[in-house]
C-alpha cells in the first residue's frame, strides 16, 4: 500500500508542543523556530522568507511539476485597541472569531519587553452587581475587555506597566488530550495541520520513501488574516494541497473521523483533477473520507490563487467541531489525513503536461462527462 504507517505518538507530541507556543498572526517567530528545528532534525533543509514562512523541499526524482503541501502556524488572537480609563484593555480580534468565545479566556499580553497575564471578561461580569443584565448583555468585541492581573486601576497605571496600544494578545489554548482519542483545545486550526504534516514527513523519512517529483513542505504565517501562501510558491510547483480544519457543524458533511476532502470553498471549486486524485487515493488505500463544500471559508490555497499563482489546488481537512471556538477533533482524523498525504507524496505524476508552465493542447486534461458526449444541448453545445 502507498499509505505509510503514521507514528501517532509523535504526531500527538508535536501537537502538544505546538499548542503551547503562542503564535497569533504577527507573533510567530517562536513557532517558526520550533517547526524549522524539527524539520532539520528530520533531515530536511529549511529556507525562510523574510518574515518567516517556511519552505522545506524533499527531493524527488524530478524538480519540475513539484508538489506543495501547506499548513499555517499562525492562530487567532487579539490586539490592544485602547487602554480604558479603568486600566483595562479594549481589544480587536486577530483573524475572524466571535467575542462569544473570547469571554472567559485566559490570555497573555505581549508588551514590548514583558508579558502580562489576564482574563477577557464581558463589561458586565458580576452577577452580584448586574443581576440579570449579565445574561442580556450583547455579544461583540466592543462588549468585552481584558482585565490585567497586576496593580492597575487607571489608564496611567496600565501605561506605567509598559502595556500600550497595538500589543499582541495570545489566547490560552487549554488543551485536553482524552484517552478515547478526542482532543479539545483552542488553536487546533491549524496547529493540528502542522502536526499532521510533520508526522507525514517523519513517516516518509523513516521508510526512506522515494517520490516522483520534489515535494515542497510549506508552513505559512498569516493565513488567519487572508495572506497565507500568497508569496511562498516557486514556479516549479504545479499543484498544492492545503491542510486545514473542516467544519463539523449542522449543514456540513465534515466529520471528526477520517479525511474530509473539500470540493469548494467561498472562492469557488478546487482543481477538478487534483481533488479527484485525492478521493481516488482514499478509496484505493482504504482511508475513510467524506466530501464537503464550505460557504464561509478560505485557506492557503485561496490566497495562492488570488495572488496569481497558476497551480492546481486542493484542500484536505480534519473535521473540527466548533471551529474558531472551543475546537474538538479526534486522532482518527489526524492519522487518516497523514496517511493520505503520505500516499499522495509517493503517487505517480499523472499529468505530464504539468512539467511545463505553458503548452498546447497536446496532453491537456479532459473531463469525462463532456468527452463522452454528455454536454449541454442547444446553441453553442
Amino acid at each position: 500500500m502507498a499509505r505509510h504507517t503514521i507514528d501517532t505518538d509523535y504526531l500527538l507530541a508535536q501537537l502538544h508542543a505546538l499548542l503551547h507556543i503562542p503564535s497569533p498572526t504577527g507573533y510567530t517567530d517562536s513557532v517558526v523556530r520550533h517547526v524549522s528545528e524539527e524539520l532539520q532534525r528530520l533531515g530536511l533543509e529549511v529556507e525562510l522568507t523574510r518574515r518567516g514562512a517556511i519552505r522545506a523541499v524533499r527531493q524527488g526524482s524530478r524538480r519540475a511539476a513539484a508538489r506543495a503541501i501547506v499548513s499555517h502556524v499562525d492562530t487567532l488572537g487579539a490586539q490592544v485597541k485602547m487602554i480604558k480609563a479603568n486600566g483595562r484593555l479594549e481589544l480587536v480580534p486577530i483573524g475572524h472569531w466571535s467575542a462569544r468565545f473570547a469571554e472567559g479566556a485566559r490570555a497573555t499580553v505581549m508588551a514590548e519587553d514583558k508579558t502580562f497575564r489576564g482574563t477577557i471578561l464581558p463589561l458586565k461580569a458580576s452577577g452580584h452587581t448586574f443581576n440579570e443584565e449579565v445574561d442580556t448583555a450583547p455579544v461583540g468585541w466592543p462588549h468585552v475587555e481584558l482585565r490585567i492581573d497586576d496593580h492597575t486601576r487607571s489608564q496611567e497605571d496600565t501605561l506605567k506597566l509598559g502595556i500600550d496600544v497595538g500589543d499582541t494578545v495570545a489566547i490560552d489554548p487549554q488543551p485536553e488530550f482524552l484517552d478515547n482519542g478526542f482532543i479539545v483545545s483552542r488553536h487546533l486550526d491549524d496547529k493540528a495541520g502542522v502536526a499532521v504534516m510533520l508526522a507525514t514527513i517523519e513517516a516518509l523519512e523513516r521508510e526512506k520513501s522515494v517520490t516522483p517529483v520534489d515535494t515542497h513542505w510549506l508552513f505559512t504565517i498569516a493565513e488567519e488574516v487572508g495572506v497565507g501562501a500568497a508569496s511562498i510558491l516557486t514556479p516549479e510547483v504545479a499543484s498544492m494541497v492545503a491542510v486545514d480544519n473542516g467544519t463539523s457543524a449542522p449543514g456540513q458533511n465534515s466529520a471528526e473521523f477520517g479525511v474530509t476532502v473539500a470540493m469548494a470553498d467561498q472562492t469557488g471549486p478546487f482543481d477538478y483533477h487534483l481533488t479527484r486524485k485525492l478521493v481516488r487515493l482514499c478509496r484505493e488505500e482504504d482511508i475513510r473520507f467524506q466530501k464537503d463544500v464550505f460557504r464561509y471559508y478560505r485557506s492557503d490555497s485561496a490566497s495562492a490563487v488570488v495572488a496569481g499563482h497558476d497551480v492546481r489546488t486542493a484542500l484536505v481537512t480534519f473535521g473540527v467541531d466548533a471551529s474558531h471556538g472551543w475546537e474538538r477533533i479526534h486522532i482518527h482524523a489526524l492519522r487518516s489525513l497523514a496517511e493520505l498525504l503520505s500516499a499522495y507524496a509517493v503517487s505517480p505524476l499523472e499529468i505530464e503536461r504539468d512539467m511545463k508552465l505553458r503548452g498546447g493542447l497536446e496532453g491537456f486534461t479532459s473531463q469525462p462527462a463532456v468527452e463522452a458526449g454528455l454536454g449541454f444541448e442547444g446553441e453553442g453545445a
